[in-house]
């Protein structure tokens, strides 16, 4: 089959009709807890970094 050809026996059936069971419930995978994060930099350094970001040419 050349590039751009189409052929019907290539093409497979999907079903699409799926109940609300099928679905992953939002509520399912529902945490509570907290997460803490420090990579070192004051928050001034990272305002400064910010504005060289922003003032970058690129």
């Amino acid at each position: 089959m050349g590039f751009g050809s189409y052929d019907e026996s290539e093409q497979q059936e999907v079903d699409t009709d799926f109940d609300d069971n099928d679905a992953v419930q939002s509520e399912q995978n529902h945490h509570h807890g907290s997460i803490e994060f420090e990579n070192g930099a004051s928050s001034d350094e990272l305002l400064d970094r910010l504005e060289e970001i922003k003032d970058d040419p690129e």
